[in-house]
């Protein structure tokens, strides 16, 4: 089979297309022939960052069918359509190859009708908004129709993966949703996730509009960058609102007002989806899987999110535009 591995970390370059046996599942793991792989900042992070102790293939998240099932599995047969997310947390056996042996735990059957390009851009930013939507003092722990009724969520950066699924699935669950955005561009794709508001921070004053719209304040923000938007964030949220940050602009360090937060009881919840538990990714997987079923996930520029494809052999240049910060989501064509 074809996968593309690196050994040491590096740029995009220390990625190779290279020629490896399948391997058979264990007990507890799956095999699957993969259509489509994801790929998401954490992916080309880990690449940058941090020396393998073998041989790895990269990416998290993606989608395909089952083609091996090993002892003790029950909920997945040969033939399922599923997705996968975090297939190479604590693993060496990521998507970015024609066949992935993964922990049938995080192997997740696709809907009928569900597009193996939705199921490949789910798993990080899907289940990281229904964190960062679920942390909420007074707020519910799991999303369904009805569940954020009456909420005002904001959503910083609407145009990324993380926000646009932020804004599907706050607006799945009864809120009312504002999103950020730096662009005319943005601002399309945004209102095309479903955002009922949007505000550009680069032209308009941020804190005043979004006071027009939430005069008691947001109760939710889905943070991408607590560095840039910190101020922003402690004017316009209400009272025990929380501010979930699920971006760490490079390791910066950011400063909070407080004055401010204090007043309101404002909660700051860190999301990163390798430490949020078991309990909590079940949750996130189950409600995503809800939402699927109502077709409430949709992807496409029409959807809000463009998808921005290559191959497998060019997946060096699928991390690189990630890197880069593509607008819209990047996946890898493994096998059609």
């Amino acid at each position: 089979m074809k996968a593309i591995v690196y050994s040491h970390k590096g740029s995009p370059d220390v990625l190779q297309l290279v020629d490896r046996d399948p391997v058979d599942p264990g007990p507890g793991e799956v095999r699957v022939r993969i259509v489509v792989s994801g790929v998401n900042p954490t992916d080309w992070k880990s690449r940058s960052n941090t020396d393998p102790d073998s041989e790895v293939t990269p990416n998290q998240d993606g989608a395909g069918v089952v083609d091996a099932v090993g002892e003790g599995v029950t909920h997945l047969g040969v033939g399922d359509r599923v997705w996968l997310y975090l297939s190479a947390y604590q693993r060496a056996s990521g998507t970015a190859q024609e066949f992935a042996t993964v922990d049938a735990a995080h192997v997740v059957p696709l809907p009928d009708g569900t597009s193996f390009d939705i199921g490949a851009s789910l798993g990080v930013p899907a289940i990281t908004a229904h964190r960062a939507l679920t942390v909420l003092e007074d707020g519910p722990d799991r999303l369904s129709p009805g569940a954020l009724a009456g909420k005002i969520v904001l959503v910083a950066g609407g145009a990324g993966a993380v926000g646009h699924a932020a804004i599907q699935l706050a607006r799945w669950a009864g809120a009312t949703v504002v999103s950020t955005i730096s662009s005319d561009e943005k601002a399309t794709l945004a209102r095309n996730a479903g955002a009922h508001h949007v505000v550009n921070y680069r032209t308009e004053d941020a804190a005043d509009v979004i006071s027009r719209i939430a005069p008691d304040g947001v109760d939710i923000v889905v943070e991408v960058s607590i560095v840039k938007n910190a101020d922003l964030d402690a004017q316009v949220v209400g009272q025990r609102a929380v501010v979930a940050m699920y971006a760490d602009d490079g390791g910066s360090t950011a400063e909070l007002a407080v004055r401010p937060n204090m007043g309101k009881n404002t909660r700051y919840q860190f999301v990163l989806l390798y430490t949020i538990g078991e309990e909590a990714l079940r949750r996130g997987v189950e409600d995503v899987t809800a939402a699927l079923v109502a077709r409430a996930l949709p992807v496409g520029e029409d959807a809000g999110l463009p998808l921005v494809r290559f191959s497998l052999a060019d997946t060096a240049k699928a991390h690189q535009a990630v890197e880069d910060s593509v607008v819209g989501k990047v996946l890898i064509d493994v096998s059609r």
